[in-house]
């Protein structure tokens, strides 16, 4: 292997550990209840939802790349300070409220397997994740987050070991399957918000700018993207295949623990194993990811000093973000909110989000006066336009849903 590829292998990681934290607690629970409530009838949706993925996160990384400027930061100069105000608070709501929601499932892994209450395992898990960031320097953060990234790879393996019908994965794969009933429709909505989550949007994008990368490594940028996103929806893929093999009809499953409590009589221990190191792994991956970008989100948006190679003294605003994040998600816990409505709300706000992000990232990715020569491509055009649409719709009807009597 040559030096130079050895030193390119070395510059990836933001969209790798992106694609990783998309995996969230909260986004396995989601796909494990797609497939136990739809088995294989929306894979198809995991092989639509990955170049929307991609043209969404390159997009944004590339405006940091180019800008050298986070997101927060790039509205601020280009549109009004309210929208920018609005965004950041729905990305932040979300995001405590996600927070919460992975905290519990960590915690509630931990009690099935020790018989300890879950609660007494929220704070050490979020002390832990709290001195990993601030006592340590970002390359180290990086090393551990890709690490964790690496390991997720257990449900591939599980999807594997479920041995599905190859026929039935490739129908199901390959030809879209539509059912016109609500909750088919539901299970679908909250695939897509889980796979195309606003905080990654956010996140990769103060990834690029705390890379200190030149506009000379786009290309590197838009591998490292494109990897980090399909190995993502590969993850997805898994964790609703297994599910689907192991647990369609088990229409009861509404927490973490409730997926890991069926698995076992249904599907053995060993099964059960593989997805309670995957969802602990997922925590410690996706929490740090969700507190990191809303505490870079409101850094950038009120001008503070932002980055985890800061000292806490040096970026008091940023950390105080960060760690309020996740102590007010452990409270979410403490208080005894559910979370199941802690996901709900999120995807809630999330389905706000997504469609004003795609169609700014849209317009801001063909942005002259931004990017130069460098603005979209046609491929990265069509699925941003794509998704929007389909966001824009899902969140419609998801309103509709709710409000309806």
């Amino acid at each position: 292997m040559s030096k130079k590829i050895k030193e390119e292998i070395k510059e990836l990681g933001p969209g790798i550990i992106t694609g990783g934290a998309g995996d969230d607690p909260a986004g396995i629970l989601t796909y494990t209840i797609v497939g136990a409530t739809t088995g294989f009838s929306q894979l198809w949706l995991m092989i639509l939802s990955t170049p929307m993925m991609i043209a969404v996160q390159d997009t944004a990384a590339k405006l940091a790349l180019i800008t050298g400027k986070s997101l927060p930061e790039i509205l601020n100069m280009y549109y009004s300070k309210r929208l920018t105000y609005f965004i950041v608070l729905s990305l932040v709501v979300a995001n405590i409220l996600t927070i919460g929601a992975d905290l519990q499932a960590i915690a509630s892994i931990f009690e099935v397997i020790t018989g300890i209450k879950s609660i007494y395992f929220l704070i050490p898990i979020t002390l832990l994740v709290a001195y990993l960031v601030i006592f340590k320097q970002y390359k180290t953060v990086k090393k551990v987050l890709i690490f964790l990234t690496s390991v997720l790879v257990v449900y591939i393996f599980s999807a594997v070991l479920a041995k599905p019908s190859l026929k039935d994965l490739v129908i199901n794969t390959f030809l879209p399957h539509i059912e016109a009933n609500l909750a088919f429709v539901l299970a679908a909505l909250g695939l897509l918000g889980t796979t195309i989550s606003p905080y990654m949007i956010f996140w990769q994008a103060s990834e690029e700018k705390e890379e200190h990368a030149s506009v000379s490594q786009a290309k590197i940028m838009t591998f490292d993207t494109a990897v980090g996103m399909v190995y993502s929806n590969l993850i997805a893929y898994g964790i609703i295949v297994s599910s689907a093999v192991m647990l369609f009809g088990h229409k009861e499953i509404q927490t973490i623990k409730d997926a890991a409590l069926a698995l076992l009589p249904v599907a053995g221990e060993y099964a059960f194993f593989l997805f309670s190191v995957g969802v602990v792994v997922a925590g410690f991956l996706a929490v740090p990811v969700l507190a990191g970008s809303s505490a870079y989100a409101v850094a950038d948006t009120f001008g503070w000093r932002e980055g985890m190679d800061n000292k806490v003294s040096d970026a008091k605003g940023f950390y105080l973000v960060f760690l309020g994040s996740l102590f007010v998600g452990d409270l979410i816990n403490l208080l005894g909110i559910s979370a199941v409505d802690a996901l709900y709300y999120s995807q809630v706000f999330d389905g706000i989000l997504l469609p004003i992000l795609s169609g700014l990232l849209f317009v801001l990715g063909n942005n002259r006066k931004i990017l130069d020569d460098n603005v979209n491509g046609k491929f990265n055009n069509f699925f941003l336009i794509l998704t929007f649409l389909i966001s824009l719709t899902a969140t419609v009807y998801m309103f509709y849903s709710f409000l309806k009597p």
